[in-house]
């Protein structure tokens, strides 16, 4: 039996709208650390995204390194593996693992390689119990992007070569006789069918992979990339996202949790999901978009001594009036919660009548002919025909190459 202990995409060092999250972020380590004592793992298992910024600050370095300490405190005997995610720098985070190793801590940023060829050894780690005894192994593969991964067969291929990696992984790890212990595959990425709900996809986006492209019969895929914690679809319960500890936007409005796995020979995984409690939420006030006064009226009904992000949910026909944020910031004066923006949704109406909506974000990223037929279609009822969604994709496409001569 080999007990795990599996978590991902901590994003330290995350600024929130302007807010240090220092805190909230050590209240997790802590609270971490404390699971670790009380469950005792044979293995710590982080599937990348340590930090939100390739280039996080020297005291979120140092909050890092004594989580690490922490960890290995509170658990001597477990093995703790790191993997770098998108979001990490693969060569800062290896940096110390020489050093790391005497506390039991395995950091695998990049694909190790030794004369051009993959160092498949490196990425596969034993796992011991309290008395020394090899329970289970880990194979741990860090962000790669699909066209990165090395050639190790003829295919040429990026989505080719990603699943050979993987397999020749697999057949080095089995080579070394597992005895029936089982085999735990770690790996940062997003596999098709996944729930995104909420994912922010600004840093590399979303390169799906089949889950059969990554892995070959692992007793327990252990993944990082995507925030919602889920069961990847079509693995009986074998693949499955931890999931990010603390919410990195408003519209990760779920439970967050880590999760403690217990493997054995012969058996399905075991999944307990440990709640972690997030001292200062994401609040959206109110739940549906409501007019900016009636908004207001509800951040200033908000209890004084609640810790909280706001995001203010605001229904508007046009333009908000110019002193919103003051107001919205006067409301908030001597209560705990701080307030993050005003969202705003702009009412519309279809070619029956029905009102629909729409943020000012989603219409940011809207080409302007789109932006254009929508205006048409909300104000005269029928859809921008063929011919003048030509000339302005044409005028569209005008104005850019002159721009692009401008400049």
């Amino acid at each position: 039996m080999m007990k795990i202990l599996h978590t991902s995409d901590w994003h330290l060092g995350q600024v929130f709208y302007n807010y240090d999250r220092s805190d909230e972020q050590a209240a997790f380590l802590s609270q971490l650390a404390g699971i670790a004592a009380a469950r005792q793992p044979d293995a710590v298992v982080v599937s990348g995204d340590i930090f939100h910024t390739p280039s996080p600050s020297s005291a979120v370095q140092r909050m890092y390194v004594d989580a690490m300490l922490d960890l290995h405190r509170a658990c001597p005997h477990a093995t703790i593996v790191v993997t770098a995610g998108n979001h990490d720098s693969a060569a800062k985070l290896e940096i110390d693992s020489s050093l790391w190793r005497h506390f039991n801590l395995h950091v695998v940023g990049n694909i190790a390689m030794n004369d051009g060829t993959p160092d498949y050894g490196r990425h596969i780690i034993d796992v011991h119990d309290t008395h020394g005894m090899t329970v289970g192994r880990i194979i741990a593969v860090p962000h790669v992007y699909p066209q990165n991964f090395p050639r190790t067969c003829d295919t040429t291929d990026a989505g080719g070569r990603m699943r050979a990696f993987f397999a020749r992984l697999q057949e080095e790890a089995s080579a070394r006789g597992s005895h029936g212990l089982p085999t735990v595959l770690m790996a940062h990425l997003a596999v098709a069918g996944s729930d995104t709900t909420g994912h922010d996809d600004s840093v590399g986006g979303l390169d799906t992979c089949r889950l059969d492209d990554i892995d070959m019969g692992c007793d327990y895929v252990a993944l990082g990339h995507i925030h919602r914690p889920q069961y990847v679809p079509g693995s009986h319960g074998r693949a499955r996202y931890s999931g990010s500890p603390l919410p990195v936007s408003f519209d990760e409005a779920y439970r967050h949790s880590v999760s403690l796995v217990r493997l054995g020979p012969g058996s399905d995984p075991a999944v307990e999901t440990i709640a972690i409690d997030n001292p200062r939420p994401c609040v959206t006030l109110p739940s549906t978009p409501a007019p900016l006064d009636e908004a207001l009226d509800r951040l200033a009904a908000f209890p004084d001594d609640t810790p909280a992000y706001i995001r203010l949910n605001v229904s508007a026909d046009g333009y908000l009036p110019p002193d919103s944020n003051e107001r919205a910031a006067a409301a908030t004066a001597g209560k705990q919660c701080r307030l993050c923006l005003i969202h705003v949704t702009t009412p519309g109406h279809t070619a029956d009548g029905e009102a629909h909506t729409m943020t000012v974000s989603e219409m940011k990223r809207m080409s302007p002919v789109d932006v254009a037929a929508l205006y048409y279609k909300s104000t005269s009822g029928e859809e921008l025909d063929e011919e003048m969604t030509a000339l302005l994709t044409s005028a569209m496409k005008d104005v850019m190459e002159n721009e692009r001569q401008t400049d």
